[in-house]
C-alpha cells in the first residue's frame, strides 16, 4: 500500500450515512450487511459465551436499572440483547435492525411472549423514527429533544480491533438523537483498545513461506510465458509482488493466541467513553492521539518465548456507570460487568487481530530489549468498514543489569509497515 493511500484514508474513506444516495445505500448493504442476515452469522455470535455471558450480566444482573425503563438496541440482529432488556424490567424496548433479521427477530419476541414490550423497527437507525407520542414517552426536560426519550442504549457494535465494521457511526448517532443526556445509560459504557508484542513464529513463518511460494510460482509462470508464447510477463512482477506481500505479510491476522504467547505488559492505545465519544474518533487513531505511541521493555529471563513475532490487537468493554460529569446524576450501575478479547479470556468470535513482522526481533540472553513505537489505525479508502494499521517501532538492546536509561548495546532503525484488516 503506498504512503498515500494510507494517509488519504480518513479523508475518503466516510461511512455514507443512510441520508445518502441509494446507490451508496446499495454498496453499503452488499459490502457489510448481507452477512448480518443470516441465521449462520447470528449463531455464530450467539455461541460466544463470553460475549454471551457479559451482557447478560449487564442486562439481567441490574434489572433495577432497567425497570420501567426505555430501552433501545440498536443492531438487534436475533433479538436476545432487546428480550433480555424485557425480562429484566423494560417497559418499552425498541429493537433497531436493518437487515431481514428484523423478520426474525420479531418471531423471537412472539415466541418469548414478548411483543408488547419489544418493537422491532427494521431500518437504519439514522433514519427510523419512534413512535414516541403512541407510547406516551417523554424527554427528561424542556431541553431535550423531542427524540430522547429513551433511557438506555444497548448494542453489540463492535468489530475486529474493536472499530472493524464501523457500526459506532450509527451507534453515536443514536445516541445523539434518541438518549436522554443527563441520565441516559450505554451499554456498553466505554471501551478500551490494546496492542502488545507476541510471539506467534510458526505462524509468522507460514506466512513467508507461502509468499516465497508464491512469488516462485510467478517466477515459473513468467518464463513458461515468455519461452512458450513469446510474451515478456516480467513488467508486472513488481505489482504482482506488491499484491502477494500485502496479502500474506502486511494484512493482519485473526487469531486465538494462547495467554503465554504475550510478551509485555499490554499498552492501552486508545479508550472510548461511549457518552462523550464522537464521530470523529469513531475514525480511528491519528498520529499524536494519546495512547497512539507504545513502550514495552522485555527480558530475555522473563519472557515466555525467545522470539517476538509481532503484534497483536484486541479490546475490551466495560458495562458501568457513567463518568462524564453531564451524566453524573445517571442511575448507577450497581453490578458492572466486564468483557475482554484479550488471550487470557479464551475463544470470543473477536479473536485477536495479529500483526506480524518481516522479520523476527529475538530477544538475547541477559539483555533487555525495548520496542518503541507508535500506532496508526485509519479507514480504507475502498471500504469505509474496513481499517488500516500503520505500525511504526524500533528496538533496542541493554544489559538486563542496566536500568531503562542505561548504555544501549544496540538500537536498530524505525521499521515501519501499513497492514490491512480485512
Amino acid at each position: 500500500m503506498a504512503d498515500s493511500d494510507f494517509v488519504n484514508a480518513t479523508e475518503e474513506g466516510e461511512i455514507p450515512t443512510f441520508g445518502s444516495s441509494d446507490k451508496a445505500k446499495a454498496t453499503d448493504f452488499a459490502n457489510y450487511f448481507c452477512s448480518y442476515a443470516q441465521l449462520y452469522h447470528q449463531k455464530q455470535m450467539l455461541a460466544d459465551h463470553n460475549r454471551m455471558a457479559a451482557y447478560h450480566a449487564a442486562i439481567m444482573g441490574n434489572s433495577e436499572v432497567f425497570k420501567d425503563k426505555v430501552v433501545m438496541d440498536v443492531g438487534t440482529g436475533s433479538g436476545i440483547l432487546a428480550a433480555w432488556a424485557a425480562q429484566a424490567g423494560a417497559k418499552r424496548v425498541y429493537a433497531i435492525e436493518y437487515t431481514d433479521m428484523a423478520k426474525h427477530a420479531r418471531s423471537v419476541m412472539e415466541a418469548n411472549g414478548l411483543s408488547d414490550i419489544v418493537t422491532v423497527i427494521q431500518g437504519a437507525v439514522e433514519d427510523v423514527e419512534l413512535p414516541i407520542k403512541e407510547d406516551g414517552l417523554t424527554t427528561e426536560d424542556d431541553e431535550s429533544s423531542e427524540n430522547q426519550v429513551v433511557d438506555i442504549i444497548i448494542s453489540e457494535w463492535m468489530g475486529y480491533f474493536l472499530l472493524r465494521e464501523s457500526m459506532l457511526d450509527s451507534l453515536i448517532r443514536a445516541r445523539d438523537k434518541f438518549l436522554k443526556p443527563k441520565t441516559g445509560l450505554m451499554l456498553p459504557s466505554h471501551a478500551t483498545m490494546y496492542i502488545a508484542p507476541i510471539n506467534d513464529e510458526e505462524e509468522r513463518q507460514i506466512s513467508n513461506q507461502d509468499y516465497n511460494a508464491a512469488m516462485g510460482e510467478w517466477a515459473q509462470f513468467a518464463e513458461t510465458t515468455k519461452s512458450t508464447y513469446g510474451v515478456d510477463m516480467n513488467i508486472l512482477t513488481k505489482d504482482y509482488e506488491r499484491e502477494q506481500k500485502e496479502y500474506f505479510l502486511l494484512s493482519s491476522r485473526w487469531a486465538e493466541l494462547p495467554a503465554n504467547s504475550v510478551m509485555a505488559e499490554p499498552a492501552p492505545v486508545k479508550y472510548l467513553d461511549m457518552a462523550t465519544c464522537t464521530l470523529e474518533d469513531s475514525k480511528g487513531i491519528m498520529s499524536g492521539d494519546e495512547g497512539s505511541t507504545f513502550s514495552f521493555e522485555i527480558s530475555s529471563k522473563d519472557a515466555p518465548a525467545q522470539t517476538i513475532s509481532g503484534f497483536a490487537g484486541w479490546f475490551d468493554t466495560d458495562f458501568k456507570s457513567r463518568t462524564d460529569e453531564v451524566g453524573a446524576n445517571a442511575p448507577k450501575i450497581p453490578n458492572p460487568a466486564y468483557l475482554t478479547t484479550g488471550p487470557e479470556a479464551g475463544y470470543t468470535h473477536w479473536g485477536q487481530q495479529v500483526f506480524h513482522t518481516l522479520s523476527s526481533i529475538p530477544l538475547i540472553h541477559g539483555e533487555t530489549t525495548s520496542i518503541d513505537g507508535s500506532l496508526e489505525m485509519t479507514r480504507s479508502k475502498d471500504n469505509a468498514r474496513l481499517y488500516n494499521c500503520r505500525i511504526r517501532y524500533n528496538a533496542s538492546r541493554r544489559k538486563d543489569s542496566e536500568a531503562k536509561d542505561g548504555k544501549i548495546l544496540m538500537k536498530g532503525p524505525v521499521v515501519e509497515h501499513v497492514y490491512q484488516i480485512p
